[in-house]
């Protein structure tokens, strides 16, 4: 849970600076910095021994998420970009400073080879695997779709439909009854800008996939589940996921008038994850700042 201090309008609303910056971003260098949890998230225990695995933890929502579980007990591990490193390092410092046991996996989950390194590294120096959180994602805007080339169609592609589908096959002979899946959708699934073609595709392909795999793997015990964020104050945007415009203005048009800070989504992860949500599976959770759109 986040204190009880840090409500709604605590938080910053637009309009925002310029702030370029290359594939894939760093947090660090966002402005303002977005809040992860660092200082306002409060654990109690939800997730205790459990061991997890996260793509995109360096940052983002992935970062949050990381954060809280740790602080609810679990041990992490992350996967993230080389070139994260920086972020990559701090959020493992506080992994640590919870006193849990953190993994940090670089590499490029685009490479079906690495999403099986990714996975039995995890499980090997995390000593099992409990809950896989498959939040990396890849989201870079364009236009028109006759701008949009097939390499860039692919790469985004390959980051947020196969890389999900070989970790997730990867990990499930890990995987027991009790164990969770979570995967990060978006609101685009449901509702798609003009400029992010190929970016709602994938996210449509998530809800699809957590329906389906929900259905095979019940009988199993496992459960899984989706979150579909709307605008979230993270690298993704910045980093080419919107134009500088939109950046600027950046959840402004949503009932709350601002974006989300990935803090304000961690507890959706931390309840899908836990035995509290015991029966909850094949399900799509959103948060978007009050457009009510799934």
């Amino acid at each position: 849970m986040t204190s009880g201090n840090n409500t709604s309008k605590h938080y910053p609303c637009p309009p925002f600076v310029e702030q370029p910056q290359q594939m894939p971003g760093l947090a660090s260098e966002m402005k303002p910095i977005p809040d992860h949890g660092e200082t306002s998230y409060i654990g109690s225990g939800k997730l205790a021994g459990k061991k997890a695995l996260i793509t995109g933890g360096d940052s983002g929502i992935g970062r949050a998420v990381a954060i809280a579980y740790a602080r609810e007990g679990a041990d992490v591990a992350i996967g993230y970009l080389p070139e994260e490193e920086s972020d990559a390092a701090a959020v493992i410092a506080l992994i640590q400073a919870e006193g849990r046991k953190a993994v940090a996996i670089p590499g490029d989950i685009r490479v079906e080879s690495f999403c099986d390194t990714l996975v039995e590294r995890a499980v090997s120096e995390l000593g099992g695997l409990d809950i896989l959180v498959n939040n990396a994602g890849r989201q870079q805007y364009c236009e028109s779709i006759e701008e949009l080339t097939t390499a860039a169609f692919d790469a985004t592609f390959k980051t947020n439909v196969y890389a999900p589908f070989w970790i997730t096959r990867a990990a499930l002979r890990h995987l027991s009854e009790g164990a969770a899946i979570i995967n990060t959708s978006s609101v685009q699934a449901f509702k798609p800008s003009e400029i992010l073609l190929d970016y709602a595709q994938t996210k449509a392909c998530n809800v699809a996939f957590t329906k389906s795999l929900a259905k095979q793997l019940g009988p199993k015990g496992i459960r899984v589940n989706a979150v579909a964020p709307g605008p979230y104050w993270t690298p993704l945007q910045s980093s080419g996921g919107q134009p500088q415009e939109k950046v600027q203005q950046f959840g402004a048009d949503t009932p709350l008038g601002r974006p989300g800070q990935p803090v304000e989504i961690a507890p959706l992860y931390v309840l899908l994850a836990s035995d509290s949500s015991s029966y909850a599976s094949g399900q799509v959770w959103c948060s978007d700042g009050g457009t009510g759109v799934a």
